[in-house]
């Protein structure tokens, strides 16, 4: 019998284990080669295992278990026949015989319940005024409440301290009531990628001087812009003109005026880049992925768009490797997607800086002496204090709203059509 042992391949660099985050298929199962078996969670991504060859698989792991780079994780029978049509019905037979199991206890228990659920009816609406405990009385009277208004569900309807405290304080005089509906806790334990992203979160916060500078942009050029070219551009391009190659465009440039916040710490030095590697926030189904752009000084808008668009599939289809969200010298991500209107974004270490987009509010705005209404966006920027002053940071972020509230004459030379390649 030639029997595959199938073991867990690197995912990338450094990265010496992963977590079996679930199996695509079940023990016995017949898989095809290339067939996707399971999800495995490294510290830097979601990523599938495909199987090496067809055949019966026998699962080694479960899910959830935390597994060493080349260890083995199942085998497949290479020998095993693959299951004809007919043999469908068969695999379906235990699923058949287990069903009349299950419901035949459901059927002796549901009479049950009946005959207890009176008695604990009529103790409430008998004992409805009892006397509280003395732990419950100091409760109520903490919160001013009149014992004869809260059901006790103690011996004899005496007022426990549970029934005291989830005793609701009335509202204007309302009656108090005690807490109904479900009260249950579900509990599931993080992915290897989450308590890692958490991790980091939390060192950010404790080994960097972080602090966040704010402006606003006026988006009304980028919506002229869109309107006037999106078809065009579109038909010419094979990707949308969104919003996003504007503020990297923008965000390439200011890095190239502001060199410290295109920079990094290592021990006692600092690291400065002449490239700009423009990590990008995608919210995916397993969490926030920070794909790169790799020279993002060197794309035009549309090879900006075509290739955040290319990186943002691979991550909501769980196909993102690890070298594609490795490296990157700034980030920005993009709260307004869901709604937000001002936040203090964190710090993607080891990077020194990332910029905070927000969603675009319809505001009056003076212009020229005038208020008119305006597409306005607030936007952040977080930085490392250690290595970036607050002269740098102000002044790059004025360098992205001046790019972002005049794109044409800052960011396409004063021609619109030939800076989009049209």
């Amino acid at each position: 019998m030639s029997v595959l042992e199938m073991k867990v391949p690197s995912p990338g660099e450094s990265i010496t284990e992963v977590e079996i985050a679930t199996w695509l298929v079940k023990d016995g199962d017949y898989v095809e080669k290339d067939q996707p078996i399971a999800e495995v969670d490294s510290d830097k991504a979601t990523l599938e295992l495909p199987a090496e060859q067809s055949g019966v698989i026998t699962l080694k792991a479960e899910e959830g278990d935390v597994v060493q780079v080349g260890q083995v994780v199942c085998l497949i029978d290479m020998d095993a026949a693959k299951p004809s049509g007919s043999a469908t019905p068969a695999a379906e037979a235990p699923k058949q015989e287990e069903a009349p199991k299950a419901a035949e206890p459901a059927k002796q228990e549901a009479p049950a319940p009946q005959p207890a659920a009176q008695p604990v009816a009529a103790a409430t609406q008998t004992y409805a005024t009892g006397a509280p405990s003395p732990a419950a009385k100091k409760i109520l009277d903490e919160k001013g409440m009149d014992a004869s208004k809260v059901s006790g569900s103690g011996r004899d309807g005496r007022i426990t301290k549970s029934d005291a405290e989830l005793a609701a304080v009335p509202a204007l005089g309302g009656n108090p009531v005690t807490a109904t509906g479900s009260r249950s806790t579900t509990t599931t334990k993080l992915s290897v990628l989450r308590r890692k992203i958490a991790q980091r979160l939390v060192s950010v916060k404790n080994e960097t001087a972080m602090l966040t500078t704010f402006n606003e942009v006026d988006m009304s050029e980028i919506f002229r812009l869109r309107k006037l070219y999106k078809e065009e551009f579109a038909q010419r391009h094979g990707v949308g003109l969104g919003f996003m190659s504007f503020f990297t465009k923008a965000v390439t440039r200011a890095l190239q005026m502001y060199p410290d916040v295109n920079a990094s710490i290592d021990g006692d030095f600092k690291v400065n880049y002449d490239f700009c590697d423009i990590s990008i926030a995608v919210s995916g189904p397993k969490g926030l992925m920070v794909p790169v752009l790799r020279n993002a000084e060197n794309m035009s808008f549309a090879s900006v768009e075509a290739n955040i668009k290319d990186l943002a599939t691979k991550v909501r289809d769980g196909k993102i490797t690890v070298d594609e969200m490795t490296g990157g010298t700034f980030t920005i991500t993009n709260g307004g997607t869901f709604g937000s209107m001002m936040s203090t974004p964190i710090i993607n270490p080891p990077q020194s800086a990332i910029l905070g987009m927000h969603n675009i509010i319809q505001r009056p705005v003076a212009v020229d002496g005038q208020v008119v209404i305006r597409p306005m966006m607030y936007v952040a920027m977080s930085y490392d204090h250690r290595i970036i002053d607050g002269k740098e940071s102000v002044g790059f972020l004025v360098a992205v709203k001046e790019a972002i509230d005049n794109p044409v004459g800052i960011l396409m030379n004063g021609d619109e059509r030939k800076g989009l390649g049209l």
